[in-house]
């Protein structure tokens, strides 16, 4: 298993793990949930927080790489002389050259790529990579390298790949074999019954992560043994790869990473970039650091991919659905056939519909490839499913929140066995967010006479995985003077990991957090983890530790049962004193058990178990927002926000919060600012390589009016009941906000971003709005 395939996981990992302590769920909680200040927040705010990025390291090398310029080319030479000559440079690689020949881009379809493949797919595509005492000498001497090459026509669209005289991306044509079509129920039959059928074409845009750390490691080589500190999402995943494309044992690659400014998915992945930097740190025997460039971020360090959603919805008189079909295409670049992976998990999943068929197929493209990119897919189809949920709503003269409503569903549609949910607190967010966000009012306020106008809209989402599962191991010491330690390879990529983690422990054993020690992401000193990304870490990890936790519990309490010559199950942690429940006047001091003052440590071990069989583990969300939309200049402002969720059991209210303004932020830049541009006429280039040409949200952009809503219905599908944020938070923003703008003027943008130019051009084409869009209905 890929670590991106965490991503699309339904169920528990293939590896099990019984675990050895099983606590029951918390009934109360006196740490867990509270909006506690993360436990490394001094370190990110005052630089004292080492990030991959900001490691140096005595006699270090800097590396960069030269990159193909052209969307499609083959290198018939490439010369090194006089960049080998250039100050300060120590080494040099190519294809060809020892150990440089290393696979790279494997597919379903058995295609290969190497590390520096002579045959270029993309801008991009990596060429050279050059060790040098200082980074500007490494540039130097790339922008020295001599490269001839032979430019071959290029395809940068998929309506031009899928066609039969596209120019060819890989060998076997551009279009690869579509994954089945997923079918349930009779659709053409149910769209000949059906009171309403509307059908509509919706597109999205390509995002691309840029995160503000960018791609890249430090490495060091220790004779035979190999540390990397690497900016990612998960170090196992980059030991794995590492050592199996450099032929090493997995006991000689360390990785370590402690910090990651930014990943959404991207760094799930390992680059070329961390075997280019061992090879050079071996040929030169000194330590290489090689961070790409923003520029060669925006071009091959992947993106979400852009697709076109044909979508055909049916439904009663009464608002029930009966029927939705969907053909989705897209591209996942030139090495991907992922161009649609997701999109249509939505629509078979979130309404209650008997008759559903969705077909997908991706084409390849002269452009970088894609990577997961939060929730992949997901914003995707809900911008087309959501956006026809209020077209079938005017139609049918509805409140677009009772449609969604009546269309609940419980059990997991798609799934065999249609499994019921754990719980589904979609109905819930719908009821309470509506009631907070002042629906009802809001939607009939009359519009004022004047440029300005306002509009509000709603939106739902669910996410694939959410639910976690094994394998996990955590390991949870507690000292004799009561301090604690927790030691977890899990990585914190910016969502509070190691403060909730150390919630529980505190939780559990009493121990004031800051009294709590945190190891973690480090392959040479912490236990197994695999990647944090899917929302997974919260509900894969904080069971392990809760188990961990409540080991050291268990054995504390059998020796200060044996002391006080009483029942373990009559004793309770309380202040850092083990106290009978029946006779408070019997009790123990942590430092007083003579049994844990003799060993001096004692070690919980905690195991991720699996998930219920026959139940469906998944979060739900529902947005509303509130837009002004100014029809002089096209420009459209979110004014109010508001985001409920299920996301089970809240492991720390802050971090949760913010983790949902921060998918909030994100869904924006989805739906009105994000999207790479391509040069699709002239030379297939990406136009917007930058963070100036790439238009992503800033904190202006974000309503300061922003409410969360939380929808706890205590599931207790793991001791933890603590389901995933990370993606639902994205999920519905973007189709909410395209909601509130077609309630604001009347007509419905399709395409997204919703820019200026194309609100305007919605403006002039605009046709009377259906009766039920009228304010005051």
């Amino acid at each position: 298993m890929k670590p991106e395939d965490l991503y699309f996981w339904d169920g528990p990992l293939p590896e099990t793990q019984a675990p050895t302590s099983t606590p029951e769920p918390w009934t109360e909680t006196k740490v867990v949930g509270k909006p506690v200040t993360r436990v490394d927040a001094y370190d990110r705010v005052s630089g004292s927080a080492i990030y991959p990025s900001d490691v140096i390291l005595p006699d270090m090398l800097h590396a960069a790489i030269l990159s193909c310029p052209h969307a499609h080319a083959m290198v018939k030479k490439v010369d090194t002389s006089a960049a080998a000559k250039t100050p300060g440079v120590r080494a040099i690689l190519v294809d060809g050259q020892v150990g440089a020949n290393v696979p790279w881009y494997g597919g379903r379809s058995g295609f290969a790529s190497r590390l520096f493949d002579p045959h270029c797919r993309y801008e991009g595509d990596e060429v050279a990579v050059v060790a040098a005492d200082t980074i500007y000498q490494a540039w130097d001497a790339v922008r020295a390298i001599k490269v001839e090459y032979d430019v071959l026509p290029r395809v940068t669209t998929v309506a031009e790949a899928m066609k039969p005289t596209a120019p060819a991306v890989r060998d076997g044509g551009n279009v690869p074999q579509a994954p089945p079509p997923y079918s349930r129920g009779d659709v053409d039959a149910a769209f000949k019954t059906a009171d309403v059928v509307l059908e509509h074409t919706f597109t999205t845009p390509c995002e691309l992560h840029n995160p503000m750390e960018l791609f890249g490691c430090v490495v060091k080589w220790d004779g035979p043994r190999l540390t990397v500190w690497e900016s990612t999402q998960g170090v196992y995943a980059v030991q794995s790869t590492v050592a199996r494309a450099l032929n090493l044992p997995l006991a000689n690659v360390r990785v370590i990473g402690h910090y990651m400014g930014g990943g959404f998915g991207a760094k799930l992945d390992t680059g070329k970039y961390s075997i280019m930097a061992a090879l050079l740190a071996k040929k030169t025997g000194r330590p290489v650091r090689l961070f790409v460039s923003r520029e060669e971020a925006c071009r091959s360090m992947g993106n979400r991919p852009a697709n076109t959603i044909t979508l055909k919805a049916a439904a009663k008189k009464d608002g029930t659905l009966v029927a939705l079909q969907s053909r989705v295409v897209g591209s996942g670049g030139a090495y991907s056939e992922g161009g649609t992976g997701g999109v249509d998990f939505v629509i078979r999943e979130l309404y209650a519909c008997p008759n559903v068929k969705c077909e997908n197929q991706s084409a390849y493209v002269n452009a970088g490839p894609q990577r997961a990119f939060r929730a992949p897919g997901h914003p995707q189809g809900a911008w087309a499913l959501e956006g026809m949920m209020d077209a079938l709503a005017a139609k049918l003269g509805m409140d677009p929140v009772d449609l969604r409503l009546k269309n609940i569903a419980l059990v997991s549609q798609s799934r065999n066995g249609n499994p019921p949910y754990s719980t589904t607190g979609f109905a819930d967010c719908l009821r309470e967010g509506a009631k907070t966000f002042g629906w009802a009012d809001a939607r009939r306020k009359p519009q004022a006479p004047a440029h300005i106008k306002r509009g509000v809209g709603v939106a739902g989402g669910m996410w694939q995985g959410g639910s976690g599962g094994p394998p996990a191991t955590v390991i949870v010491k507690l000292f004799a003077d009561g301090s604690a330690n927790l030691n977890m390879g899990a990585a914190d990529i910016g969502c509070g990991t190691k403060t909730w983690g150390a919630q529980i422990v505190s939780e559990e054993l009493g121990v004031p957090l800051d009294r709590i020690s945190i190891e973690h992401a480090d392959t040479g000193t912490t236990q197994f983890a695999t990647p944090s990304g899917g929302s997974k870490t919260a509900p894969t990890e904080s069971p392990a530790i809760h188990a961990a936790a409540f080991d050291v519990k268990q054995q504390l309490m059998g020796m200060a049962a044996e002391q006080l010559k009483l029942p373990a199950a009559d004793l309770e942690l309380r202040g850092g004193e083990v106290v009978s429940k029946t006779d408070p006047a019997k009790k123990v001091a942590l430092g007083q058990i003579q049994a844990f003052g003799r060993r001096g440590l004692l070690v919980g071990i905690g195991y991720r178990g699996m998930n219920p069989a026959g139940k469906a583990v998944n979060p739900f969300a529902v947005h509303f927002a509130e837009v002004e939309v100014n029809t002089r200049t096209g420009e459209v402002k979110v004014v109010r926000f508001l985001a409920a969720h299920d996301s089970g059991r809240i492991l720390n209210l802050k971090t949760f919060q913010n983790q949902v303004f921060g998918g909030i932020t994100m869904g924006i830049g989805f739906g009105l600012t994000e999207d790479r541009v391509m040069d699709d006429k002239q030379l297939g280039k990406v136009l917007s390589a930058n963070l100036h040409d790439y238009k992503l949200p800033t904190a202006l952009d974000a309503p300061a009016d922003k409410t969360v809503v939380v929808v706890d219905l205590h599931d207790t599908f793991s001791s933890t009941g603590a389901k995933g944020v990370g993606e639902p938070a994205t999920i519905p923003t973007a189709p909410a906000i395209a909601n509130a703008v077609c309630h604001a003027i009347g007509v419905r943008l399709t395409d997204a971003p919703m820019s200026r130019a194309r609100v305007l051009r919605a403006l002039a084409a605009q046709k009377p709005a259906p009766a039920s869009q009228k304010r005051g209905e």
